[in-house]
C-alpha cells in the first residue's frame, strides 16, 4: 500500500457566527490516506474516496500496517482516508497535560462541547470540499456509525452512500433507556462466557476477594480495586477478543514471598484496559454521544443501582462493558486531573440536536447497516427502531458477529453492505 499524510485547519466552533471568516479559533485535523500499490499514482487519482469513521469515543484513526480484512476489500475501488478524529491522535489531541491549558474546568468542559459527531461531521465535510471531492462514501463502525447518522442527518448532500457496522444509534431517549438495555445485554454475556470457561468463574471470584483483603498496585501505581477489575469485561464484547480474557485470567497469580499475589503479567495487562492514559475523552464525552437537551447525569452509574448483580461486592462477581463511572475520575491518575470538568459535562442539560429526524425520514442516501443480535454495547433493539426511523436504510441482521465483527470478517461484511447500498442505488435509478 501507499500512504499520505494530510493536516487541515478546521474553526473550533463550526457552528459560531463567523466561524469561516479566518478569526475564529482554529484547531487541527489529521487524517491518513491509505491506497492500494495495484493501483498506479495517476489511477489511484481517479479513485473515489472513502471516509473511515472509526469506534469510540476518543480514539484515534486506526494505524494500518497493511491491508486486510475491510480495508483490503475497500481499497480494491476506493481512495481510504482514516480520520484521527478531532481531540484524538495528531488532530489537537486531548488529554490532562492538554486540556488544562484551556482554563478553568468551566472553560474546559465549553471547549468539549465542540468534540461530539455534529463537529466531526463538520470536519468532514471541510475536509471533502479541501481534498476536491465529490460526494463521498462513509463507513462507520461502532462510534462511526452514529457520526454517520448525524452525517446523514445534517450533511446528506456531501454522501453517496454510506455503510454502518455496529453502530445504529438511538435517536430520541435518555442515556438511561441505552445502559438498561446495556445491562442485561453483559448479564447474558458473562453467562455465555463462563459456561464456555467454568474454572474462570472460580478465578474471577478469587481475584475479586483478594482485591478486597489485599492491596495490588499496577505498574503505574494505580491500585486495582476490584471494581476496576471488572473492567476486564471489555473482552467479553467481540468474537475474535473474548478468548483473550480466558488468556489474560490463566495466569492472574503467583507464589511470592509474600504469598499468593497477583503477577506482573497480569497486572501489566489489566492496566492497558483500565487506564484511559491514552485515551481520556472515552471516559469525558461517552456519555454525551447520547445526550440531547437533557443531562447525562452519570447514566450508567444511576442504572447500575438498579442492577445490584453488578455491584464490586457482589458474588459471584460479574464483569462489566464500557459503562463509565464517577469513580473513574477518583481511582485512574489519568482522569483525576479531569473529576471536575466530567462533573460539568455530566450536568449539562443543553446538549445541540444529535440528528434530524425529520430529515432521517427523509433520507434519499443509499444505505445499509450490519446489526449484530447479540451486541453488548449497542442494542439491537434500540437499534432496530432506529433502522425503521431512516427512509431506505437496509439492515443486514447477524448473529454470526459481535460487536468486532470487521475484525473477524472485514471483508465479507464490507463487501455485503456495499453491495446492498450499490443494489439500492441502482434500484432508485430505475
Amino acid at each position: 500500500m501507499r500512504t499520505a499524510e494530510h493536516y487541515f485547519t478546521v474553526p473550533l466552533d463550526h457552528f459560531a457566527p463567523g466561524s469561516g471568516d479566518g478569526a475564529a479559533e482554529t484547531i487541527t485535523v489529521f487524517a491518513r490516506e491509505y491506497v492500494s500499490s495495484a493501483h498506479t499514482q495517476a489511477e489511484a487519482e481517479q479513485l473515489p474516496w472513502l471516509l473511515f469513521l472509526q469506534g469510540g469515543p476518543g480514539g484515534r484513526g486506526n494505524r494500518l500496517a497493511s491491508l486486510n480484512g475491510w480495508s483490503k476489500a475497500a481499497a480494491r475501488d476506493f481512495r481510504i482516508l482514516m480520520l484521527d478524529q478531532r481531540g484524538t491522535g495528531l488532530s489537537t489531541p486531548i488529554d490532562r497535560n492538554t486540556l488544562p491549558a484551556r482554563g478553568t474546568a468551566e472553560a474546559q468542559a465549553a471547549y468539549l462541547e465542540h468534540f461530539r459527531a455534529d463537529s466531526i461531521v463538520a470536519d468532514a465535510e471541510l475536509i471533502r470540499a479541501a481534498l476536491g471531492s465529490d460526494p463521498w462514501s462513509i463507513y462507520g463502525q461502532s462510534y462511526g456509525g452514529f457520526c454517520a447518522l448525524t452525517y446523514l442527518s445534517f450533511a446528506p448532500d456531501g454522501l453517496k452512500e454510506a455503510l454502518i457496522t455496529g453502530g445504529l444509534a438511538p435517536l430520541a431517549g435518555h442515556a438511561d433507556d441505552v445502559y438498561r438495555a446495556t445491562f442485561a445485554r453483559v448479564a447474558a454475556r458473562n453467562t455465555e462466557y463462563f459456561s464456555w470457561y467454568p474454572e474462570d468463574r472460580r478465578t474471577v471470584n478469587a481475584i475479586a476477594s483478594h482485591l478486597r483483603q489485599i492491596e495490588e498496585f499496577l505498574p503505574d501505581g494505580g491500585r486495582l480495586t476490584a471494581e476496576r477489575f471488572q473492567m476486564v469485561g471489555s473482552f467479553l464484547g467481540g468474537n475474535t477478543r473474548v478468548d483473550g480474557l480466558h488468556y489474560l485470567l490463566e495466569d492472574a497469580f503467583t507464589e511470592t514471598s509474600q504469598g499468593h499475589r497477583l503477577s506482573d503479567a497480569f497486572l501489566e495487562q489489566v492496566q492497558g484496559i483500565v487506564s484511559r492514559l491514552t485515551n481520556p475523552l472515552y471516559a469525558l464525552l461517552h456519555e454525551s454521544i447520547y445526550g440531547q437537551g437533557q443531562a447525562t447525569d452519570w447514566a450508567a452509574w444511576r442504572v447500575l443501582q438498579e442492577n445490584p448483580a453488578f455491584q464490586p461486592d457482589a458474588e459471584p462477581l460479574l464483569l462489566t462493558g464500557e459503562m463509565v463511572y464517577p469513580w473513574y475520575f477518583e481511582q485512574d491518575a489519568a482522569l483525576v486531573p479531569l473529576r471536575h470538568v466530567a462533573r460539568l459535562l455530566a450536568a449539562k442539560t443543553d446538549w445541540k440536536p444529535l440528528y434530524d429526524r425529520t430529515q432521517l425520514a427523509a433520507n434519499g442516501v443509499p444505505a445499509a447497516a450490519a446489526v449484530y443480535r447479540d451486541d453488548i454495547y449497542v442494542d439491537r433493539r434500540l437499534s432496530l427502531e432506529t433502522a425503521a426511523a431512516v427512509r431506505g436504510l437496509q439492515v443486514w441482521e447477524t448473529a454470526d458477529f459481535h460487536h468486532d465483527g470487521i475484525a473477524d470478517d472485514g471483508e465479507a461484511i464490507f463487501g455485503r453492505l456495499l453491495g446492498m447500498v450499490r443494489s439500492a442505488a441502482v434500484s432508485a435509478g430505475s
